[in-house]
């Protein structure tokens, strides 16, 4: 068995240490994605018991299939995506997939440091009001929202993740963008970057 120093090492080379039977990877990228994972699964649905069991499922079965993995060119989408379908699977009898808890979405302000905008308060005070503009969105652009712009995965990797056509990603994007912009209008100048993002 090949085994991987792990100090802060790239993705890829984890990944590729775990398929070769390196337990110190795989622990590194379950401590390294585990609370990245729990957020966003808990987004999806918010029951805690549910989705820690679907991240122990997930990681069990890269452990189970090490040796039949994929080559991953992101291994935080591959992921996210295993985790969706995941979280689906363990829901669906309940019909509780994607019951977002508009209150579980967290503010800006307490993320870290590269999601701000500045550290004035009146800058605080507008990442606030976003937040709340975001918990009035639909679930479904909730959820690309989400993955674009505080995950930043790209078009591409949220319409695999979610099993749609990258045509319906933008159109939910931009859905959401005028959402947020008919009713939010103090927040004008800050959407309109968003939408240069999409361009």
């Amino acid at each position: 068995m090949k085994t991987l120093t792990t100090e802060r090492q790239p993705d890829s080379l984890l990944w590729n240490a775990l398929k070769q039977g390196d337990r110190r990877a795989f622990a590194e990228l379950y401590e390294r994605y585990y609370r990245i994972l729990y957020n966003y699964g808990y987004k999806l649905l918010p029951d805690a018991a549910l989705v820690e069991d679907a991240i122990q499922d997930l990681f069990v079965d890269l452990w189970r299939i090490q040796q039949n993995l994929a080559e991953a060119e992101s291994v935080k989408f591959y992921l996210f995506r295993s985790l969706r379908r995941k979280i689906h699977r363990l829901s669906e009898k309940e019909n509780r997939f994607l019951s977002i808890d508009q209150a579980a979405f967290p503010l800006q302000t307490d993320t870290t440091p590269e999601h701000q905008f500045t550290d004035g308060e009146q800058e605080q005070q507008l990442t606030r009001q976003l937040t709340q503009a975001l918990k009035q969105l639909p679930e479904r652009q909730l959820e690309v929202v989400t993955l674009r712009f505080y995950e930043n995965f790209k078009t591409s990797e949220i319409a695999a993740i979610m099993g749609i056509t990258d045509k319906s990603v933008r159109n939910t994007l931009h859905k959401a963008m005028s959402h947020l912009r008919e009713n939010t209008r103090y927040l004008a100048p800050f959407l309109g970057l968003l939408f240069l993002l999409l361009a």
